[in-house]
């Protein structure tokens, strides 16, 4: 079987945000010709139950720790000095299902034979079989995609999924890629529901990458390694056609990670804190932290993750890719991660504070030495 990549040029990518929400959203990351391919913001299947009063996120100062003076604030009520956010943000209010319809209003303006190419990323996120379902639908767009295409455009537009298991903001649900045993479970499902589509089903096998957290020492990450390596089996696949058994090398069903999220249980004050107003309306005024403060923890993330799996591509039964995300606002940041040894880059906050203008930013800051 083949084991897909992610064929992202340029390797400039936007990750799931509030800026990422709207059909409106996405078409304008889609058109902005510095972005490599677009990710939706992370939705469920059964739908996120958003509280525009509580899913909030502010702009932050790293320096003199003062924030907005608004909540969800736009790029035009940013300030020089901001360069981060704090969120007390959940999921997509979109349902998965909606993001599918979007997804299919871009492919009929953009399927063409002089149309551009790029990769859409799905990001989801649910319990482990919910997550499965997500893939074979996507696995079946794109199915539906190809075939419906001419031959000259049948490249245009490629899908692929993304699991987000570390958002810090869900009460009561600590993040699953914390947890090398609620890891297992999302890639036993996955693994089997990859196995029966493209056996059973005939559908195209698609990228599938893992949004983590921000990991602080090496237990966390030998604990998702081990997670990567387990889902590595060889699975006899009965071949209905041939009435024989026969040993099929899936690989680990992840071929892309996404490091790293924002980072949780962050507090910053309103004002000059002596009224001890958190900025975010949860029980602690607490939230996850993202931007310039987070970039150092996650070139970390990325260089170790790098260093890890370069090790493991034996076992895991092929090379797996990276996107490298966290404080990345400017050419500088993008240079970083791609050194710490990111194949794509994306960004999340620098879009909230500079809007789409960020990517062509990044891309004229780069000059003749290229992506």
């Amino acid at each position: 079987m083949t084991i897909p990549k992610l064929n992202i040029n340029p390797p400039l990518i936007n990750t799931p945000c509030p800026a990422a929400t709207t059909l409106d959203d996405l078409l304008a990351l889609w058109n902005c010709p510095s972005t490599g391919a677009i990710t939706t913001r992370t939705s469920l299947i059964s739908g996120f139950d958003h509280d525009d009063s509580k899913n909030l996120y502010v702009f932050y100062d790293s320096s003199s720790h003062a924030v907005s003076s608004t909540t969800n604030p736009s790029p035009s009520q940013t300030t020089s000095t901001q360069n981060a956010t704090l969120n007390s943000l959940g999921y997509s209010p979109i349902h998965f299902t909606t993001y599918l319809t979007y997804i299919n209003i871009v492919v009929d303006r953009y399927l063409s034979p002089n149309s551009h190419s790029k990769t859409i990323i799905i990001s989801v996120t649910g319990t482990a079989s919910e997550v499965a379902m997500c893939y074979s639908a996507i696995a079946r767009m794109q199915s539906n995609i190809s075939s419906s295409s001419s031959s000259s455009s049948s490249s245009n537009i490629s899908l692929a999924m993304e699991i987000n298991l570390s958002c810090p903001n869900i009460p009561h649900h600590p993040p699953p890629a914390y947890s090398r045993e609620a890891l297992a479970r999302y890639l036993d499902d996955l693994a089997e529901a990859i196995r029966f589509d493209t056996v059973h089903r005939g559908l195209p096998r698609i990228p599938v990458g893992l949004k983590t957290p921000p990991y602080t020492y090496e237990t966390q990450f030998l604990g998702l390694m081990e997670a990567l390596e387990a889902s590595s089996t060889i699975r006899a696949v009965q071949e209905e056609e041939k009435g024989e058994d026969e040993e099929e090398e899936q690989g680990c069903p992840i071929t892309f990670i996404t490091a790293t999220n924002t980072l949780g249980n962050c507090l910053a004050f309103t004002g000059d804190g002596s009224e001890g107003k958190g900025a975010l309306p949860t029980e602690l005024g607490t939230g996850g932290l993202a931007g310039a403060p987070l970039h150092p923890l996650a070139l970390g993330n990325v260089k170790t993750l790098r260093k890890m799996l370069d090790e493991r591509e034996e076992k895991l039964g092929h090379r797996v890719q990276i996107i490298g995300v966290g404080g990345v606002l400017d050419t500088a940041g993008y240079k970083r991660m791609r050194k710490a040894g990111a194949d794509v880059v994306g960004l999340a906050s620098g879009l909230l504070l500079k809007g789409t203008e960020v990517f062509g930013e990044i891309e004229r800051g780069l000059g003749e030495s290229g992506w």
